[in-house]
């Protein structure tokens, strides 16, 4: 007797077209239309989330600018999807897809992890959207990670199997973090902790570079420049402040050793993404820091890790890329949508 064929727990029905993408984050919101399958992706202009009530309003800028009305909504949020329901973790909105179906006129809304997003363009990245920080070759389907500092931290991982893309989206960007060298266990007393831990986010997120910049200064007594956001500690050390200068170095040192041990845990041999929307606008940085080190800095493993290439995400939207590849290829991926996709 023959048995039945073994199917995949994924749901590849097809997305009604045209297709409003949108990948929300603690800041920003990146839209963009995909208006057929064979059709190029439409970007839209990039809006501030605190400018708006809620996503809705935020939808209605497009809308406003385009004759086109999309039948679909994918959406990337920046936070664990809960019911279907997903509230961001660094901004007040709610993101209700059966509310949004109605109000929007839809046939289809589907939810994603924002980093979950970013996983799904991996297959799919050119060598002109990437740069490669050290490490060997990238093996095609083998595992991947992608880590991103922003706002806050997003982690996910991409694997292969029955010949389709499992992306697995999670919060490892509130994993624990502690100190390693002589340097670090003398400014991690003055850490600012966030809900009494230091996590990655602690550290790696616009917040958090502020966050070891203070450490530094009250742990030397240095010259406070006031900086209260990244972005003013980076302008310090592009104008050779080294208090920043040193608070740019241990970022990336950190975010180094968190990347090694996302290696260590998925041993990612088609590589290891770094995302988000801090470090691909310090490429050269990067590439010049401690980084590499720390990644590599795994024994006794350190001659596996050493194998693995590191590489910064250069197309600037990621997460719409990742959508925009399931929405005309969904059969390309394993996913369980249950509890995601809401249809009239």
């Amino acid at each position: 007797m023959t048995s039945p064929p073994r199917r995949r727990a994924t749901d590849t029905r097809p997305i009604p077209f045209p297709v409003l993408i949108a990948d929300i984050g603690g800041t920003n919101v990146r839209f963009s239309v995909q208006a057929e399958v064979h059709s190029p992706r439409r970007d839209y202009e990039t809006v501030h989330t605190h400018d708006f009530p809620d996503f809705a309003s935020a939808v209605q800028t497009v809308l406003d600018k385009t004759a086109i009305m999309p039948h679909a909504l994918l959406i990337a949020a920046a936070g664990p999807i809960v019911g279907g329901h997903t509230k961001l973790t660094n901004a007040e909105w709610l993101i209700d897809p059966e509310k949004l179906r109605a109000e929007l006129n839809l046939d289809t809304v589907i939810t994603f992890n924002d980093f979950e997003g970013v996983a799904l363009a991996l297959p799919t990245l050119t060598d002109d959207q990437v740069m490669q920080i050290g490490g060997g070759e990238s093996i095609p389907r083998e595992p991947r990670v992608v880590i991103g500092p922003g706002t806050g931290l997003g982690v996910a991982a991409l694997v292969y199997g029955d010949q389709c893309y499992r992306p697995l989206a999670g919060e490892g960007g509130h994993v624990d973090m502690g100190p390693v060298s002589d340097r670090d266990f003398a400014i991690w007393p003055h850490i600012a902790r966030f809900h009494g831990r230091i996590t990655g986010e602690t550290l790696l997120s616009g917040n958090g570079l502020v966050r070891i910049y203070r450490a530094i200064v009250a742990a030397d007594a240095a010259r406070d420049r006031g900086c209260a956001e990244g972005a003013d500690v980076t302008s310090a050390a592009h104008e050779g402040d080294p208090v920043a200068e040193e608070a740019l170095d241990l970022f990336f040192t950190y975010l180094g050793r968190l990347a090694g041990d996302l290696s260590l845990i998925f041993l990612p041999k088609g590589g290891v993404y770094i995302a988000g929307g801090i470090v691909p606008r310090l490429a050269d940085r990067l590439a010049a820091s401690p980084f590499r080190v720390a990644f590599e800095d795994k024994a006794p493993h350190r001659a596996i890790v050493e194998e693995m290439p590191t590489f910064l995400i250069t197309e600037p939207k990621p997460a719409i890329a990742g959508m925009a590849s399931f929405a005309i290829l969904p059969e390309r991926f394993a996913l369980d949508l249950r509890g995601r996709r809401f249809d009239r």
